[in-house]
């Protein structure tokens, strides 16, 4: 029985990224770095990983930023897959970033689960001096009031820890002070059972390519954390054993959402907007998206 089925679903993409902020010591080439999120859906739930953001404002000068191309909204990139954001109705934040959380208005029905910390330490990271601003690039502030009127409207839960079974056979874990201070990744029990055969691990930026989960010797796997934290190098390489202990130790269900190389080893396809459409699981009777 699968429960659930996932798609990564690209929403940009930079041509040229640097491929030591993948993988941490890799300073000798680029690779191509995808912007993308997470699409849960089966037995009458719509759920996402992550909303991207908005290509307005401040996410806009971001965007130029860090190089992103051919962004697109969640209306158009959901679509391919007949779900409209009206259609969600939760949303698992694996961490504030502007790409992972600027998205949130476009999803106006969905209650939006963080850890209280990743919040209450941005706020921090905010107040402190100027010359400490490498700490809050990849943040804009106007993520944090969206969150405190997701709050206001009752539509955010601020999670403490480990949140079991959120939804059916999904829980959230914290990782914190890791990529930022209270990140969280999300498990997927996909058969429902509390020790599943059939888990998923959805990343957020734990991970950023296949690399960081087996090392580059395949004779003599290891873990490379990520070159982009703000917390510790080793709480990373930590949380990846312990990503990993929930899926069996197989490398590949743990998902990294921006590897431009997920469609080398799940089935794929280019939408019409020239976006990859990446289905890691197909839940039972439901329609392939790739096919």
């Amino acid at each position: 029985m699968k429960n659930y089925s996932i798609w990564i679903l690209e929403y940009g993409f930079t041509s040229k990224f640097p491929r030591g902020i993948t993988l941490h010591g890799a300073f000798d080439e680029s690779v191509r770095f995808s912007y993308g999120y997470a699409l849960i859906k089966g037995n009458g739930i719509v759920a996402m990983v992550d909303v991207g953001f908005d290509n307005v404002a401040y996410g806009k000068e971001l965007n130029d930023r860090f190089g992103i191309e051919n962004w697109h909204s969640p209306g158009v990139v959901l679509n391919s897959c007949g779900v409209t954001p009206e259609d969600v109705t939760h949303v698992f934040v694996t961490h504030a970033h502007f790409d992972h959380f600027g998205g949130a208005d476009h999803f106006p029905n969905a209650k939006f689960f963080i850890q209280e910390r990743e919040l209450s330490k941005w706020v921090w990271a905010m107040s402190l001096d100027r010359k400490l601003r490498w700490l809050t690039a990849a943040i804009d502030p106007a993520d944090i009031m969206r969150a405190i009127r997701l709050a206001r409207e009752g539509r955010l839960v601020c999670v403490e820890g480990v949140m079991e079974d959120v939804l059916p056979g999904i829980d959230l874990f914290p990782a914190h002070d890791t990529h930022t201070p209270g990140s969280q990744y999300i498990l997927v029990r996909n058969d429902g059972k509390k020790q599943s055969s059939d888990a998923w691990v959805l990343a957020g930026d734990l991970v950023y390519c296949f690399e960081n989960l087996t090392g580059t010797d395949p004779n003599d796997r290891s873990y490379v954390p990520i070159g982009l934290a703000s917390g510790s190098q080793t709480n990373l390489l930590l949380t990846t054993h312990e990503m990993l202990a929930h899926v069996g130790g197989e490398a590949e269900r743990v998902i990294p959402v921006h590897e431009a190389r997920l469609k080398d080893v799940f089935p794929s396809r280019l939408s019409d907007r020239g976006l990859r459409i990446v289905e890691v699981t197909l839940g039972d009777q439901q329609i392939s998206r790739v096919g």
